[in-house]
């Protein structure tokens, strides 16, 4: 007999079946045997009875415990009308139960199986995680993963893409991460690294002509962990074209991420096609190049409104060649003192002093700087932000980088506090025209504020003739919901303009060729203009589902260490190992 699948003995009253799988829960009524059996599809009902069953078959039911795999035979019947469960898709039959194999035994599960409950403890969830997958929501979770990596494969394939695989082994370079390193057996003393993406491959793949490049890439990079990003390892949908605008792959992007909102997800898209913002409009705006635009809440410059005012903090920010900015927070003045201090703390994280405000209640102003500004300034304010009677004004003083940072820290925090990301929504939008370089605090040098391989407005005379603060990079993210999804670029393909730009980051030509010579002498056969994008699955899938940790929608994830618990990795290997691979350790071990 031929296994039918819970889900399908709906259609199958008055059939003989042979069901396994999982015993989801099991109800002992003396001489009747409630049994939920659990498969990939749902549950069925097994009901166990003397009379009906016998008494070897029921006797077999008694001594089953939670997470036995069974197979069981029997006939589909409808339930009495008063038995009916109409939370359970099969809540209308039930199986009589002819024979019951016991395929295995289980020991007790360490925590809830059946149930989507919390379980306190990350680090067991992840030890035993072979039973947290049984788990009804991470089931869930994982087919439809496996359905949304179909539908980008069918639509990318559609699209005219070439699925091509890239080497796993690959060589160390400078892309923004610590490389993972792998020993080299066969060649003492040098190392392969895993890819921190297949940038390089990729652009390669355009110089040998081929058109549209894709593939579902794992992506290697040695970070701390956080709630949005999984350390180690994640999944990425690599893309490139050749003779490709940055418009162009918007399109095929936002097409693609329409459908997967719509298809996988029960959100909204706010905007479609997707809103775009300069990177500097989008931090003078929202004070973050990841703006979260399911509410307004902008950024207001007010500086010449108190250039002169005798508030000495805004009055020496401004002197010092630093902005005044203001957020108007709706119906927050009844937040507590507890609340304020939250945010000053949130501010002074980002590096203000402290955060200014103004609480308005009724025709009263509460404000330990009213003072002063003075009632008339103060009136000025309120009217210049636009605020309203329960509203709070919040203020940030400083260089501009900062006070955008700062109440755009604050702009996020507030959002969460007064319900104002409606999780219903979908917002995405593309940030572009990203500064080339930035200043590197832990590195203390200047450093490429993207990917090395983004190609500046103006190619190589922009970057031999302007201030490298002033140079303005092809480069691209998707946001949704606040978060980075996808970054992206037009790739700088022209030899003397890839190595003037390491140049300016630092890298001497003879580093650059060491690193990237392969990829100079590619260049010089005839490259294409071509440019690409990387949204990360992962994060995607995360966000679509309203996950706030990236852990739930991955199969096996590491914990915040960096480990998992259920391999015992990463772990120490024999001395032989090492020896084969020319390692000696030289670690002091912990007592």
């Amino acid at each position: 007999m031929h296994r039918t699948l819970a889900a399908d003995t709906g259609s199958k009253e008055g059939q003989e079946v042979l069901v396994k799988g999982w015993v989801h829960s099991r109800r002992d009524h003396g001489n009747l045997v409630f049994i939920d059996l659990r498969d990939h599809t749902g549950l069925v009902q097994i009901t166990v009875n003397k009379d009906l069953s016998g008494s070897e078959v029921l006797s077999v039911a008694e001594k089953i415990r939670d997470e036995w795999v069974l197979a069981v035979t029997g006939t589909v019947e409808n339930r009495a009308p008063e038995l009916i469960n109409p939370n359970l898709e099969t809540g209308k039959v039930e199986i009589k139960a002819k024979s019951i194999e016991v395929l295995t035994q289980a020991k007790t599960p360490p925590f809830p199986v059946a149930r989507d409950e919390d379980v306190a403890n990350e680090d067991i969830r992840l030890k035993y995680r072979f039973l947290d997958l049984r788990r009804p929501k991470i089931q869930k979770y994982l087919k439809q993963r496996a359905q949304v990596i179909k539908h980008i494969r069918n639509f990318m394939d559609e699209r005219g893409f070439w699925e091509i695989t890239t080497p796993i082994l690959a060589n160390s370079s400078p892309e923004g991460a610590r490389d993972f390193l792998v020993p080299s057996r066969l060649h003492p003393g040098k190392f392969y690294a895993l890819p921190q993406a297949p940038q390089q491959f990729k652009q390669l793949l355009m110089v040998g002509g081929i058109p549209r490049y894709y593939q579902i890439a794992p992506c290697f990079r040695d970070e701390d962990a956080r709630a949005d990003r999984s350390p180690g390892e994640f999944y990425q949908l690599d893309m490139e074209m050749s003779f490709a605008t940055q418009e162009e792959v918007w399109a095929e992007m936002e097409d693609l991420f329409k459908e997967v909102t719509e298809k996988f997800s029960t959100k909204k898209i706010q905007q479609f096609p997707f809103p775009r913002f300069k990177y500097a409009d989008a931090m003078d705006m929202y004070g973050t190049d990841k703006p979260d635009l399911r509410f307004e809440m902008k950024l207001q410059n007010i500086t010449e409104l108190v250039r002169d005012c005798g508030f000495s903090v805004f009055a020496q920010a401004i002197t010092d060649g630093g902005i005044v900015k203001a957020i108007v927070a709706p119906n927050a003045s009844s937040f507590s003192r507890s609340q304020i201090d939250q945010l000053t703390e949130i501010a002074k994280e980002e590096g203000a002093k402290g955060l200014a405000y103004i609480v308005l209640e009724g025709n009263k102003v509460k404000s330990p700087i009213a003072k002063f500004l003075g009632d008339e300034l103060t009136g000025k304010i309120i009217k210049e932000v636009k605020a309203q009677s329960g509203d709070v004004i919040f203020f940030a003083a400083d260089k501009a980088e900062v006070a955008n940072k700062v109440l755009g820290k604050v702009r996020n925090e507030l959002g969460s506090i007064l319900n104002l990301k409606d999780p219903s929504i979908m917002a995405w939008c593309w940030v572009y025209d990203f500064p080339m370089y930035s200043w590197n605090k832990w590195l203390d040098k200047l450093d490429f504020e993207h990917n090395p391989f983004s190609m500046p407005y103006g190619g190589i005379e922009t970057l031999e003739t302007k201030d490298p603060y002033e140079i303005i990079a092809q480069q691209y993210d998707l946001v949704g919901n606040g978060l980075e999804l996808s970054s992206g670029a037009v790739r700088n393909h022209q030899p003397e303009t890839m190595y003037k730009a390491f140049e300016i980051a630092g890298y001497t030509r003879a580093e650059v060729d060491s690193k990237f010579g392969h990829m100079i002498e590619a260049f010089s056969y005839g490259a294409p203009p071509h440019a690409g994008n990387a949204p990360g699955i992962d994060r995607i899938l995360m966000v679509l589902w309203d996950e706030p940790n990236i852990r739930e929608v991955i199969a096996f994830p590491k914990n915040g260490r960096a480990e998992d618990p259920m391999l015992g990795a990463p772990s120490e290997v024999t001395e032989q190992q090492l020896k084969d691979v020319h390692i000696k350790l030289d670690i002091l071990k912990k007592k």
